[in-house]
Formats: C-alpha cells, sequence, structure tokens
C-alpha cells in the first residue's frame, strides 16, 4: 500500500458515530448530562450546519485580484440544526410552535404572535465518538424557525420536522452563536453498546435490551416517556401505550460514565376475530 493511500489506526479513533442527542443541558467537562435533559427522540439523524458568508472589498474594484486574502471579510454566520422528532408531547410542540402558551382552563396548546426573550433558550447536540470520547456543539440563543411540520403514515409513526437557529444577541453582537467541544475517550475511559438502537414492541409485551459495557462498570436504565415504555434495572423494556420513547443506559465506573439508547415504537396490539 503506497503512502499516500495508507490510513492511520488514529482516523478510525476520531469517527463521530451513531445519531447522537439533542439536550437541554449538558457539561462538557464532565461529559455528563440527566435524562431530563433528552429533549425528544429523533428519527434519521441530526444535520448541522453553520454557514458563513464572505465579502471580498476589492471585487469590484478595477485591477484589484479577486479573493485577496487582506480584503476578504466575514459578511455574516449562520448556525443551524435540523432534523425529525418521533417523539410527541406538550414541550415539543410548544417549542416546535416558537411562541406559544398553553391554556390552563381548556388545556388547548395556542400560537402566539409574538416573541420575548423567554422563547430563545441553549441546546446541545452531543454525539459519541469511536474512542469512547464525544463531540459537543451548543447553540445559543436558539428558535425553532422551522415552525410546526407533522407528517403521518399510514400504519407507521408520525414524524415532526425541525429546524432549529441559534441567534447573536444585541448585546453581544460579535459572539456567533456556536460552541464546539471535542473530547477523545481516555485508555480508563468507560463505554457501553446496546444490541439495538431501534425496536419495536407490540402494545403489551416485553423486550430485553442487552448492554456491552466496560467490565466493571454499573449499568443503570431509564425511559425518556414512562407512559409510553418502562424498563427495569436488568433492561427489560415493557411496552405502555402506543407511542415513542428513548430508553437509555448509562454505565458509571471510576467516576467515568457513557450513555447508550435504543429509540422504543409501541405500536397497538391488532385484535381478535
Amino acid at each position: 500500500m503506497g503512502k499516500f493511500t495508507a490510513i492511520p489506526q488514529s482516523v478510525f479513533d476520531e469517527l463521530q458515530i451513531n445519531a447522537g442527542l439533542i439536550l437541554k443541558d449538558f457539561d462538557p467537562a464532565a461529559g455528563n448530562f440527566a435524562n431530563e435533559d433528552i429533549l425528544a427522540a429523533t428519527s434519521g439523524g441530526i444535520k448541522i450546519d453553520v454557514t458563513r458568508e464572505f465579502e471580498d472589498f476589492g471585487e469590484d474594484i478595477d485591477n484589484a485580484p479577486k479573493d485577496t486574502m487582506e480584503l476578504k471579510r466575514i459578511k455574516s454566520t449562520s448556525v443551524k440544526m435540523s432534523g425529525t422528532y418521533v417523539q410527541n408531547n406538550e414541550e415539543i410542540i410548544m417549542f416546535l410552535l416558537a411562541a406559544a402558551e398553553k391554556d390552563n382552563v381548556t388545556g388547548a396548546i395556542k400560537p402566539l404572535a409574538d416573541l420575548d426573550l423567554s422563547h430563545f433558550r441553549d441546546l446541545w447536540f452531543v454525539g459519541d465518538t469511536s474512542d469512547n470520547g464525544f463531540v459537543a456543539v451548543k447553540i445559543s440563543n436558539s428558535l425553532s424557525t422551522g415552525g410546526f411540520s407533522l407528517q403521518t403514515a399510514d400504519k407507521g409513526k408520525g414524524k415532526y420536522a425541525f429546524e432549529i437557529t441559534g441567534h447573536v444577541s444585541i448585546n453581544a453582537q460579535k459572539v456567533i452563536p456556536a460552541e464546539f467541544y471535542i473530547e477523545s475517550g481516555a485508555s480508563d475511559s468507560v463505554s457501553i453498546y446496546l444490541n439495538k438502537t431501534r425496536t419495536t414492541i407490540v402494545d403489551g409485551n416485553t423486550e430485553t435490551l442487552v448492554p456491552t459495557a466496560t467490565t466493571g462498570a454499573t449499568v443503570t436504565w431509564s425511559s425518556s416517556d414512562t407512559s409510553v415504555a418502562t424498563v427495569t434495572s436488568g433492561g427489560v423494556v415493557t411496552a405502555v401505550d402506543p407511542g415513542d420513547c428513548l430508553i437509555v443506559a448509562k454505565a458509571t465506573k471510576n467516576g467515568k460514565t457513557d450513555y447508550a439508547s435504543c429509540m422504543v415504537t409501541v405500536t397497538e396490539a391488532e385484535n381478535e376475530g
């Protein structure tokens, strides 16, 4: 193999793998998050775009070379995250609408005509790397700018398309609303994987998820929505009601943690006769 075609091992240690999560909060120093910080289960992966628009001050000047580096300026930066939610709850619907409120009398969720600063929030994307580390992107002052879009399916699950945009603050106009964190996995790190990342269970049935974790690690389980599915300390998932939720397995050893998840879709049992 030629020296320009050989791929070093370090390349495989630096791959971003799996779909990742959208979180309401994340501690990049510790690499930890709480289960209640998961915004929603997603489908089809997550797309993040940081697009920079440039301006060439010499472009319309006679005899000035195009793309002269001394005359190049950054005109604007757009920070967006997009994908598809499959989880359905009040928080997600209100977030997708950008500005909404719940009527405490009728229970109706109503879009608002105006924005205020409370509608903007920081969000995180966090994904695994192949060396048991993580890559994280913080999008500051984010707002749902894609509106509410629900696509249903015959004998399938509905999907909510989303687009999230980061915003500059008038009080910090030079601060781009994106931060990036990359943490390599250490030799003493802990890791966990599940035998499935996605599964479908009929209402009332159970399925056991099997973890593969670092030797000596303690594994704990949780469900993002126990009204859809519950999980025992042994990874036995029980389908409760039709819908989607995320089952998360957490491995802990010597103060280190890692997470693995499986998206569970619960379907209705067919009526006999």
